[in-house]
């Protein structure tokens, strides 16, 4: 079975409130076993545009990637994402 990776770009707005997102995200990724291959860190944009945060995110399947994503524990996470930051996630299947 193909494993599931959220792909996600983000511009933080208020970096103040950005930790309350990153802690409540934290028990949905636990939940699902999620595996962070990428959380911020160094990044060159050398095609288009960028956001300035970058997170790769690799599940068991595609499945349980989308099961995290609309799980109500990251549902009520996302909120605070979608308050404190403009982002695009993106969920991939593996090859």
């Amino acid at each position: 079975m193909a494993k599931g990776y959220w792909i996600v770009h983000v511009t933080v707005n208020d970096p103040d409130n950005y930790p309350k997102y990153i802690a409540a995200d934290a028990k949905a990724f636990e939940k699902f076993d999620a595996n962070f291959l990428v959380r911020g860190g160094k990044y060159d944009p050398v095609e288009g545009p960028a956001r300035e945060r970058h997170v790769v995110i690799e599940f068991e399947s595609y499945d349980l990637a989308l099961a995290c994503y609309n799980s109500p524990e990251y549902q009520a996470a996302a909120k605070l994402r979608q308050a404190y930051a403009d982002s695009e996630v993106l969920i991939v299947e593996g090859v």
